[in-house]
């Protein structure tokens, strides 16, 4: 049994530790994203408002704002969806984030699992997803392979009665969001979660959203609790959705493509490591026999790496890297180099 509830930020609790175990970009947040957070304050006596987020939103996607729900990150947007939808067949694609399934299993539902093959480079071949399945969920680059599976593939997942749940938290970490489905209103079903926590340094505020049909965004803001998502992080959805953050996005994430390359090219020639697939978000997947012990002899040196065993479809010779800068990534090969 797997711990589903174990996430990154578990492993970086220790005061000293070089964190690569969480995939929140580092660095300061632009002053055009810090100031209407700053702002925002000044308004703490009222109640928040989605409108406004909404709006922003929708118009940075293509859609009407009543297409749009805001939520204190992606995970609320998964335990509104458990709450509210009844599946009478919920498949989960692993590996991926766990907080869908675990959300699942937490609103009395039974969940299948359909895994992945790190021999087919965990690539989706829409034909593994059980015809029968009313409710997929899969992640879009998914949390940890960091695989980017073509739109088409995610495409063919869709069909009435069924309803299609990608999580889209890391789309904004690829230039251009090429295989993004956000702005596909005409797949049936079609349900897009989205976080704002990876590239813009939000994971404290608590702010995503979800993109989905009228119907069930209604249903979903019915369960949601009264003002859940703060003036601060309305203000940074709003802020977030603009032309100006698309385009500092599509720089961050050209410029994180360097550094993911450079890690890659370093992490093949550690003898023992192997990567899967082609990475294409802020974090590689690797393989290497006795991961769970290497990764205690880097804590030691200093370093936090995530462990794979908590994912569905891994085991003890997985850990999740971070992409980081190459400074930062020549230190820890050398650690690497000199753990194994």
């Amino acid at each position: 049994m797997v711990d589903l509830r174990h996430h990154g930020d578990a492993e970086v609790r220790e005061a000293g530790l070089v964190d690569l175990a969480v995939n929140v970009r580092q660095g300061a947040m632009p002053g055009w994203l810090a100031g209407p957070v700053r702002e925002s304050l000044e308004d703490l006596a009222a109640y928040p408002d989605q409108t406004g987020a909404r709006a922003a939103v929708a118009a940075r996607h293509g859609r009407p704002p009543e297409e749009v729900l805001l939520t204190a990150g992606a995970a609320e947007a998964f335990v509104l969806l458990a709450r509210v939808l009844r599946p009478r067949r919920a498949v989960v694609v692993h590996p991926q984030f766990t907080e869908p399934e675990a959300a699942l299993l937490a609103a009395g539902h039974a969940v299948t699992r359909t895994v992945l093959r790190a021999a087919d480079g965990f690539v989706l071949d829409p034909a593994l997803v059980p015809d029968d399945a009313d409710l997929v969920v899969i992640g879009n680059p998914t949390n940890p392979t960091s695989v980017l599976h073509p739109a088409v593939s995610l495409a063919a997942l869709a069909r009435p009665g069924r309803t299609l749940v990608v999580d889209e938290a890391f789309a904004d970490t690829i230039a251009g969001e090429p295989e993004s489905v956000a702005g596909r209103r005409e797949l049936p079903g079609l349900v897009v979660v989205r976080s704002l926590t990876k590239t813009w340094q939000l994971a404290g505020l608590r702010v995503g959203y979800v993109l989905a049909p009228a119907g069930l965004v209604g249903a979903l803001g019915e369960a949601q609790p009264l003002w859940g998502v703060s003036t601060p992080a309305l203000a940074a959805a709003v802020a977030c959705s603009s032309a100006r953050a698309v385009a500092a996005a599509d720089e961050f994430a050209a410029a994180l493509a360097d550094e993911r390359e450079y890690l890659l090219a370093g992490l093949r020639a550690v003898t023992g490591v192997r990567v899967h697939g082609v990475p294409a978000s802020s974090f590689v997947l690797i393989e290497t026999p006795g991961a769970a012990a290497l990764r205690e002899r880097l804590r030691r040196s200093g370093w936090a790496v995530r462990r794979g065993d908590t994912f569905p479809g891994l085991g003890p010779d997985w850990l999740r890297v971070a992409v980081r800068d190459r400074v930062t990534t020549d230190r820890f090969l050398s650690a690497l180099a000199a753990a194994r």
